[in-house]
C-alpha cells in the first residue's frame, strides 16, 4: 500500500470554515481529510482529495486525453533539464529539516516529484502539497508522489494553507493567484515561476496551430507579482527537441491548445514531416521574494 501523506508541515485549512483540516487514517484506503466542525474530505480510490465546494469552479480542467499526452510526453524525459532547473531554484531556499513546499498547478506531478528526490539527496526532508483543478491530473500526481498531499482546488479560491506556512511555492505552466501565494509563503520563502519564451515551438506551433507567446510576457508577469513580490532571478532554459510525430503530437495537446486542438487532426497535420521533429523549447523562470524588496 502506498505510504499515507504527512501533514505535519503543512497547516492545512477546511475550504468550509477555515478551520484546520487534519488527515484522519482509515482502515483501507487514504483515509480523510477532516476539520473540528465536521466537515470532512474523503479520499478518492487514487489517493487524492477533493476540496472543491459549492458550485465548484468556472474553469475548463484538462482533459483525461490531455494528461495522458503529457504524462507520456515528460514520462520520455524531454523536459528533464526544466525539471532540474526548478529543483536547483528551491532546494538550497529550503531548510534541512521541517521544510513545507506547494506546488501549485501540479498537474502530474512530475516537477514536484523532481524537486522532491532533489531535496532527499541533499538530506532535507519536505512536506508537500500539490494542487490543481484537474482530477484525471491528480490520479497520476499521487500515484508518483505518494507521500504529498494532493488537492483537486481552484487557486482563485482562497487556498486550503495556514497564513506563512510553506517554505517555497512553484507554479509551473499554471494560473498565478499572487495575493494567496504571499499569504501561505513564510517571510523566507521564494516562489518559483515557470512560463514560455517568444519563440516557444515556433516552429511546432506553426505547424499545429498552437497559440503564441507574447513579447511582453516576462513584463506582464513581474508587473502581477509586482504587489506582492520583487522579482529576485530570472533563468533561461532553452531545450532543443527531437520528436517522433506522435511526441510532437503530445507535446501540442498536453497544453492549454488541447483545449481546442483535436488530437486525431494534429497527426494528419504532422504526418507529412520527416522524423525526427525538430522544435526549440524556451522556458523563462523566475524567482520572487514576498515583499517589496530592492532587486538583488
Amino acid at each position: 500500500m502506498d505510504p499515507m501523506p504527512s501533514t505535519t508541515n503543512l497547516p492545512l485549512q477546511c475550504p468550509v470554515c477555515s478551520n484546520r483540516l487534519d488527515l484522519l487514517a482509515a482502515d483501507t484506503g487514504q483515509g480523510r481529510l477532516a476539520c473540528p466542525s465536521g466537515h470532512s474530505f474523503d479520499a478518492a480510490r487514487q489517493g487524492y482529495y477533493n476540496l472543491l465546494v459549492g458550485k465548484g469552479t468556472a474553469f475548463e480542467a484538462d482533459s483525461s486525453a490531455m494528461v495522458q499526452a503529457r504524462s507520456d510526453f515528460l514520462g520520455n524525459g524531454h523536459y528533464a533539464p526544466l525539471a532540474d532547473a526548478v529543483a536547483a531554484a528551491v532546494v538550497p531556499f529550503l531548510p534541512e529539516a521541517g521544510a513545507a513546499v506547494l506546488d501549485s498547478g501540479t498537474g502530474t506531478g512530475h516537477y514536484l516529484r523532481s524537486l522532491l528526490d532533489a531535496a532527499a539527496a541533499q538530506g532535507r526532508t519536505v512536506a508537500a502539497l500539490g494542487l490543481d483543478i484537474s482530477k484525471f491530473a491528480l490520479r497520476r500526481a499521487a500515484r508518483i508522489n505518494p507521500e504529498a498531499v494532493n488537492l483537486v482546488c481552484d487557486i482563485w479560491q482562497p487556498l486550503p494553507l495556514a497564513d506563512s506556512s510553506v517554505d517555497a511555492v512553484t507554479v509551473i505552466f499554471a494560473p498565478r493567484n499572487a495575493a494567496e501565494f504571499a499569504r501561505v509563503l513564510r517571510p523566507s520563502g521564494r516562489l518559483v515561476v515557470v512560463t514560455p519564451r517568444k519563440g516557444h515551438l515556433a516552429s511546432l506551433a506553426a505547424v499545429t496551430g498552437m497559440l503564441g507567446i507574447g513579447e511582453d510576457k516576462e513584463a506582464r508577469l513581474a508587473e502581477a507579482m509586482s504587489g506582492h513580490f520583487s522579482a529576485e532571478t530570472t533563468i533561461d532554459v532553452d531545450i532543443p527537441l527531437a520528436l517522433t510525430r506522435r511526441e510532437a503530437a503530445d507535446l501540442a495537446f498536453m497544453g492549454p491548445a488541447g483545449h481546442h486542438l483535436d488530437r486525431d487532426a494534429l497527426l494528419v497535420r504532422l504526418d507529412g514531416l520527416p522524423e525526427p521533429v525538430a522544435a526549440g523549447a524556451k522556458f523563462q523562470l523566475m524567482v520572487f521574494r514576498p515583499g517589496k524588496h530592492a532587486a538583488g
